[in-house]
């Protein structure tokens, strides 16, 4: 198999999130980090059971981004929650992260809404295309079938390594493939990857150490999953502060 054919079996399109750079419109059409203000007439900030409020960390407005995915059909707006400090890796959604997906039956207000404890600095996003996002190496999404082809491409001299062939986006971005700091993890059976909000001073997020926060949705049950990892990821990661 010649290098080119491995590229396109492995690339995917991608949506580059770009914070801030420009002024905002005001528009309920842009998309944000670190801001949500479209919720249903009846919504609030969401809490969970001990009444604290999750912290706004996004809201996108699909239809004007230029990028399409089967997994968010039919959704206009999507918003996200994460509690500080963040849940565990695969923790279920609802008490400590929550996403709310809105379609265009859905009426939708403006609100004004303060998060206790909220550290992210709120920045509107630029699109950016990413023709080919492509996995990374070590648990990242290359088959084995073409994890034989690339070892033999090293082995013969044509590269020096799997990453001569590829670029990877690790920036905040829809669609693509995870950035895993270790060895990429199943998320469970006939999951997804969807988006990534990743660790960005600018927005004053740190992932415990550089990490991003990966979702995953499920074709069939609508469900999602949320992961992360670090490079030096320990049992008490989840607990150390989030703010840069």
């Amino acid at each position: 198999m010649d290098i080119q054919e491995i590229q396109r079996r492995l690339a995917k399109p991608a949506l580059q999130l770009i914070p801030g750079g420009f002024r905002p419109s005001g528009s309920d059409e842009e998309s944000w980090l670190g801001r949500v203000f479209l919720f249903r007439e009846d919504e609030e900030l969401p809490r969970n059971s001990a009444g604290e409020t999750l912290l706004p960390f996004a809201q996108f407005y699909l239809p004007a981004l230029p990028f399409h995915s089967p997994l968010l059909e039919g959704v206009r707006v999507l918003t996200v929650f994460v509690a500080n400090p963040f849940p565990e890796p695969l923790e279920p959604m609802g008490e400590r992260w929550l996403i709310r997906e809105y379609r265009a039956e859905d009426v939708l207000v403006r609100k004004d809404l303060t998060a206790p404890g909220a550290f992210l600095k709120p920045f509107p996003l630029k699109p950016e295309a990413v023709p080919a996002d492509f996995p990374l190496w070590d648990g990242g999404g290359v088959p084995e079938d073409l994890e034989r082809e690339i070892l033999e491409l090293e082995n013969s001299g044509q590269i020096e390594c799997y990453y001569d062939l590829v670029n990877h986006c690790y920036q905040h971005k829809l669609g693509g493939y995870p950035s895993f700091c270790q060895s990429g993890i199943d998320v469970g059976d006939g999951f997804e990857f969807v988006m990534q909000i990743s660790s960005d001073a600018k927005i004053n997020l740190n992932v415990v150490h550089g990490g991003s926060l990966m979702f995953w949705k499920h074709p069939g049950s609508g469900e999602w999953a949320l992961y992360y990892d670090c490079l030096l990821y320990t049992s008490d990661a989840a607990d150390e502060g989030l703010g840069v």
